[in-house]
């Protein structure tokens, strides 16, 4: 017997669908080793060796994984292809080859023998079968990226973590690469309090064709100068300038037709894909992946953890076959459109995302169900496969052609002014049949030039300068894309944790918007801890990441060199940062003892606690407007306490008792208002 083992379950229902009884294909349910939560788990003095252990969730799993290995004859490592994918891969190794060991007289060759990883970019019976034909050994290079990774992560927090405790507020927490994207979040938010508004004025009038057409028109230039969206200051200049205007006379001075053509997006990479998820559907980058995943490990759609526009000849050639079938031959490219990666780290080897069963349209498309569409189990992943289906295809499909027409009319009075009207015109769908874009579409009137037209009506119009918007999910992923922060596997970790950690909000337009705390850790990292949310410095960390995972760089020495300039720049901020005294004075008195309350400071915002602490720990919400301690109503078990909004370690909201741990009352539901007694 084969053993195959993956990381979840339904991969392996999926596999085991696609293989003879030979093989017995099980689940690792994920990773089976970590570093321990309770320590460091990393020795610094032995370069920075890690101790890994066995979770104890993952324990009874290992125990059955031991036992079913004691009969195979080979132990099949098919878990993703990624980095994480090859470490989990080498931890089971470790692990079982361990065991072993300890079971038979077999040597270290004989063992290693039993082991052989393969790697498969979809998962259908062709590319498991042919995986299987050319296995290979664990990359090592991959998992120590992943490693490194790791444990440069875990010496950032288990080290920043405890400072922040000690300078600032219990229980808070910082991390490499998230405190880069919550520095992004609090700048953005700054800029945005200290923008003026500047008042500017846009000028359109309304010309009349000789044979009374209408065309609409912008003001462009003044005098031969161009004039910019903000150049015209005030009501004033507006006016002056539509006084001049009614005095002038006016005549086309040009008129350019020509097609223009449109060209297809690529197929979606992770960042792409989530990006565009958030934009057409409202899904997290964490709510994507988890639905990405589980339609990749049904064999729906090949790897979503990828930087790749890179697409295999075969499914080319399929989408081509597909087009001139199912639209007809002008819908097909005679040729393949393949398009270049944009990351230089991109692999070339990885595929973009995509549909592995071409012929499973969406349901919007379908005219008769396929054996397949049964995978397709909610309405989530119904939408996300239509979004990955309609890319891919639109990709492979012909330019949208339109017609366009701009003409420029001259006006002469006190100065010289012109005006463009542009036009637009489908001619040709093109792609946009299959990846429907909004497109506003203008008639322009037949003229010509020379030709004299009348000024029908000017239009004034005043506007404000806006302040740069806020980041959502889709800006923050496209940004740290740019920067070179994270890579597919961490943009959607990234932006979960600084919600979990309550750094950040969104604001009802889906947008970030930084919490006070969120705030005050950002500028506490900032000027004591620069290099830790330097954007160049994190990125060039990525880049020897990369170098790590390709074999030129040793882990070792990149942790090595981070590592004790910011252990020794972290051992002076302790002695020479004072503690940061976020408390106020209040005149109210402990319902528990009587001494002052004072408004203090946690990870969930403000709050009265008593300045007895911690003799006294009485606690009670502040009743203003921060949405992270407003009181809901008194508790309904201890009728002590009140009602106030905090959120679980995984991040969800709950409402609980603020006497908490005193009174364990908590609730899913948000508790109903009741209605005030008339006196």
């Amino acid at each position: 017997m084969n053993l195959v083992i993956v990381e979840s379950p339904t991969k392996a229902k999926t596999i085991s669908s696609f293989l003879d009884k030979n093989y017995l294909v099980v689940s690792s349910y994920g990773h089976i080793r970590d570093l321990p939560k309770s320590k460091l788990g990393i020795d610094i003095e032995n370069n920075f060796e890690p101790h890994y252990i066995i979770p104890l969730k993952a324990k009874k799993r290992v125990k059955e994984l031991k036992k079913v290995s004691q009969k195979a004859k080979k132990i099949i490592l098919a878990t993703d292809e990624d980095r994480e994918g090859e470490a989990i891969a080498f931890h089971l190794m470790e692990v079982l080859s361990a065991d072993l060991k300890k079971t038979k007289k077999n040597n270290q060759k004989e063992r290693d023998s039993l082991f052989e990883r393969i790697v498969f970019h979809e998962i259908t019976p062709q590319a498991i079968k042919e995986a299987l034909l050319h296995p290979r050994q664990i990359d090592l290079n991959l998992v120590d990226a992943q490693q490194a990774r790791r444990i440069l992560d875990r010496l950032v927090g288990y080290s920043l973590s405890p400072f922040l405790w000690k300078k600032v507020a219990k229980r808070l927490s910082a991390g490499r690469v998230q405190s880069v994207a919550l520095r992004l979040i609090v700048e953005r938010e700054r800029e945005i309090r200290s923008f003026q508004p500047q008042e500017y004025w846009l000028i359109e009038a309304i010309f009349l064709t000789e044979e009374g057409k209408q065309l609409e028109s912008s003001l462009i230039k003044i005098n031969n100068q161009s004039i910019a969206e903000e150049s015209i200051r005030t009501q004033e200049e507006s006016e002056e300038i539509t006084k001049d205007l009614k005095k002038a006379s006016f005549k086309i001075i040009s008129v350019n037709k020509k097609e223009t053509k449109r060209n297809p997006l690529p197929p979606f990479i992770t960042s792409t894909l989530q990006q565009t998820a958030f934009s057409q559907l409202r899904f997290s980058s964490k709510q994507t992946m988890r639905i990405a995943q589980s339609l990749y490990e049904k064999g729906l759609i090949t790897y979503m953890r990828t930087d790749s526009v890179n697409l295999s000849q075969q499914s080319l050639f399929q989408a081509q076959q597909w087009l001139k079938n199912n639209l007809g031959e002008k819908y097909a490219l005679s040729h393949f459109r393949q398009f270049k990666n944009k990351s230089k780290n991109a692999q070339e080897a990885h595929e973009a995302i995509r549909p592995t069963i071409i012929d499973l349209v969406p349901k919007s498309l379908r005219k008769k169900e396929h054996p397949a569409s049964k995978k397709i189990e909610t309405s989530q992943e119904e939408k996300l496969y239509e979004l990955i289906w309609r890319r891919f295809i639109a990709s492979q499909m012909p330019e949208a052609i339109f017609d366009s027409t701009t003409i420029e009319i001259e006006g002469k009075g006190e100065k010289k002014y012109l005006f463009r009207c542009s036009g637009l015109t489908l001619k040709f769908d093109g792609f946009l049949k299959i990846w429907p874009k909004k497109i506003e579409e203008k008639e322009i009137p037949q003229v010509k030039e020379k030709q004299a037209v009348t000024l029908e009506k000017v239009i004034p119009s005043q506007h404000f300068t806006q302040p740069p918007p806020r980041y959502n999910e889709a800006s923050l992923i496209k940004k740290l894309e740019e920067l070179g922060i994270g890579r597919p596997s961490t943009y959607a970790p990234i932006i979960s944790v600084i919600q979990e950690r309550n750094y950040v909000i969104k604001n009802e337009q889906k947008a970030f918007q930084p919490t006070e705390i969120g705030e005050k850790v950002n500028d506490i990292l900032v000027e004591h801890f620069p290099e830790i949310v330097d954007i160049n410095f994190t990125a060039k960390m990525e880049e020897e990441l990369d170098e790590i995972a390709q074999g030129k760089l040793k882990w070792q020495e990149v942790i090595r060199k981070f590592y004790f300039p910011f252990s020794k720049n972290l051992q002076e901020k302790y002695q020479s940062v004072q503690n940061q005294n976020f408390q106020e004075e209040t005149e109210e008195k402990c319902e528990k003892c009587g001494k002052p309350l004072k408004i203090r400071f946690s990870r969930f915002g403000k709050f009265l606690g008593c300045s007895g602490f911690p003799e006294c720990q009485f606690t009670k919400p502040l009743n203003n407007n921060n949405s992270f301690s407003q009181s809901l109503g008194s508790c309904p078990k201890c009728q002590k306490g009140e009602i106030i909004k905090r959120k679980t370690k995984k991040g969800r909201w709950f409402y609980g008792c603020s006497r908490y741990p005193e009174c364990d009352y908590a609730s899913w539901q948000k508790p109903q208002e009741k209605p005030q007694e008339k006196s």
